[in-house]
């Protein structure tokens, strides 16, 4: 939690994405605030309805959607060849050559969500010769025919029937823990579920207690409820998870726009002519 005491005497703040909260309490307490630049064009950690009232603009930039779907991919092989364990055996001396790869070929690639990453993320999938689906609350029938995927017909078949499993949805009061217990019983014991959306869509006692029981085959993840990870958290611990430190947005493209638009932005706002606010 960051101090209002440090903050008190800035005019203008930039702040990363989603990793700072600017609640009604604390902008409260920062008489001086006019404007806050943020990476992208959404943050969920600024309560943008509050700042409204206050008369302080939030202005965003641009931000790829190649990176996030780019990782997810690093993820989904870096599972399904063992990636990790074995080249952590190959530095070590250890036993060469330990697992048995998942094909990719002939599987069924789920995707929740078919946005701008999620359509990429399918792109790559049928490149690869998989079975790709998709599902979502708002999906349509245009949309999986301009990407080239078949529609889920229900959010259990998706899960059911996915060897691999991806959510590349917003987070929401309708999709907070959208993928519990029940979600990842569905799931073959042989399947992955991928997360570089938001930790907060799906369950984190739910995911742990199926990947300690092996009830699904492993996990990748980029996203968590509390970053960084506390140290000794079980998700540190778990030999069929892959994570990474919420790398999915931070390539040097991304943020070379991130700082230039926030540069852009402070100009604006300093001429009276603020831009990409994001209210």
């Amino acid at each position: 939690m960051i101090s209002s005491n440090f903050l008190a005497e800035y005019q203008i703040l930039v702040v990363m994405r989603e990793r700072t909260s600017f609640t009604a309490s604390l902008l409260a307490r920062l008489p001086l605030l006019k404007l806050i630049v943020t990476s992208g064009m959404q943050n969920t950690a600024i309560d943008t309805k509050f700042a409204a009232l206050r008369g302080i603009v939030v202005s965003g930039t641009r931000s790829g959607s190649e990176p996030p779907a780019e990782l997810t991919w690093a993820l989904i092989l870096g599972l399904a060849r063992s990636i990790v364990s074995e080249n952590e055996s190959f530095r070590n001396s250890g036993p060469w050559q330990s697992s048995i790869g998942a094909d990719l070929f002939g599987k069924q690639l789920g995707l929740l969500g078919l946005g701008k990453i999620g359509s990429r993320v399918a792109r790559v999938g049928l490149a690869f010769g998989m079975k790709v689906v998709a599902w979502s609350q708002n999906l349509t029938d245009e949309r999986v025919l301009a990407v080239g995927v078949k529609q889920a017909r229900s959010k259990e078949y998706l899960f059911k029937t996915s060897d691999f499993v991806s959510i590349h949805l917003v987070l929401s009061d309708r999709t907070k823990d959208f993928v519990g217990t029940a979600e990842l019983n569905w799931m073959k014991p042989t399947a992955y579920l991928i997360n570089t959306s938001r930790a907060q869509i799906v369950n984190d006692a739910a995911l742990i207690d199926a990947l300690q029981n092996r009830r699904i085959a492993g996990a990748g993840l980029d996203v968590f409820e509390r970053e960084p990870l506390p140290e000794g958290h079980l998700l540190r611990t778990l030999p069929n998870l892959l994570s990474t430190p919420h790398l999915g947005y931070v390539t040097q493209s991304n943020y070379y726009t991130y700082y230039c638009e926030a540069v852009e932005d402070i100009e604006a706002f300093l001429t009276g002519s603020p831009i990409r606010r994001l209210w």
